[in-house]
């Protein structure tokens, strides 16, 4: 059974653009290599933490929404943890409310009209 999920991960604030687009391509590598589909991604690049982690009071942000078997988070959150560059990460499954605000979301980021989900009837 595949699920959607949306993972965002937290990158130490020492990495240089490379480091960072090296970080994103293993991951998003990882989930294609394990049967998953990205959906989105999106940098939302340095910002200061709530609280310092490792010393650190800033670091970079990005998020990933993916398709994958729910066997996999598992291995995706191992990779996470081993990871130095990795100071923190979150992976939530998505339900058929978080998708349709996801899809708006990306919509007006993009300029365009959302697509009301199949399975339900739009409200607008």
């Amino acid at each position: 059974m595949i699920k959607q999920y949306e993972t965002v991960f937290i990158a130490t604030p020492v990495l240089s653009d490379v480091q960072m687009k090296e970080a994103v391509a293993k991951y998003t590598g990882l989930i294609a290599e394990n049967g998953g589909k990205v959906v989105y991604e999106e940098d939302w690049g340095l910002r200061k933490l709530a609280y310092p982690i490792q010393k650190k009071t800033t670091g970079f942000y990005h998020l990933i929404e993916f398709q994958a078997d729910p066997a996999f988070i598992s291995t995706l959150e191992t990779q996470y943890k081993r990871d130095e560059r990795i100071i923190r990460f979150q992976t939530v499954s998505m339900d058929k409310h978080a998708i349709a605000y996801a899809e708006r979301r990306r919509a007006k980021i993009n300029g365009t009209k959302a697509e009301a989900p199949a399975t339900e009837e739009s409200a607008e």
